[in-house]
């Protein structure tokens, strides 16, 4: 189920016509900021080999994502969650604070605000591991579970921001403190493709890991 509308929001957005798979917004985003944590990330697309990944060694946390309250405010410092290659194409996930964004929804910019109760803004982003070129045009699907029971199953918007570039993201609400395992489903790009990209990014692909959130009193 989660293949099929990863591909069909894949498609929508070539159209220019993406609506969302849960939440009734459609279109282009204005994204958001920053998070903590560390991972382990497997490759399991059809035919691939499983590899498992570490943290980068600038990570101290431990795996474990941490917050802090400032002035009411979840404040999360910047970090990359894990990352891994397919195909050439570099899958980087990193958590950051949750702030408003913008959706575009045909008519008029919509805002989306996090609640008092978010956790973190997810982002992915998704590059040629060669030249650090983002890829558009392709779809992310987050689906975050503890201890086996499912607490996010969301679409990732793609985004554009100043300082980050075009992602894929959207803001986590997590139920508390513990180890939570992330999957992220990676639609094929929906574009037109250059010869060096004919014969790569063809089917959905899946990269799992885990990491640990500790929220901030």
């Amino acid at each position: 189920m989660r293949r099929a509308l990863a591909t069909a929001a894949a498609c929508l957005l070539l159209a220019g016509c993406a609506s969302a798979d849960k939440g009734g917004l459609a279109g282009t985003m204005v994204a958001p900021p920053t998070a903590t944590a560390s991972s382990t990330m497997s490759s399991m697309s059809p035919g691939a080999g499983t590899s498992t990944m570490a943290m980068p060694s600038h990570d101290s946390n431990g795996g474990t994502v941490t917050s802090r309250r400032i002035g009411g405010l979840m404040a999360v410092p910047t970090t990359v969650l894990a990352s891994t290659t397919w195909q050439g194409m570099r899958i980087t996930a990193e958590a950051r604070s949750a702030v408003a964004f913008l959706v575009d929804n045909g008519t008029r910019l919509q805002e989306v605000k996090p609640g008092p109760r978010t956790s973190f803004h997810l982002m992915v982003m998704l590059s040629d591991a060669q030249t650090g070129s983002p890829i558009p045009y392709a779809g992310v699907w987050a689906t975050i579970a503890k201890a086996g029971k499912i607490v996010y199953d969301e679409r990732q918007w793609p985004m554009i921001a100043r300082y980050m570039g075009p992602h894929y993201g959207n803001n986590v609400t997590l139920p508390g403190p513990g180890t939570y395992s992330l999957t992220l489903l990676v639609s094929p790009p929906a574009a037109a493709r250059h010869m060096e990209y004919a014969g790569v990014w063809l089917h959905p692909h899946e990269a799992s890991f885990t990491f640990h959130w500790r929220p901030g009193a």
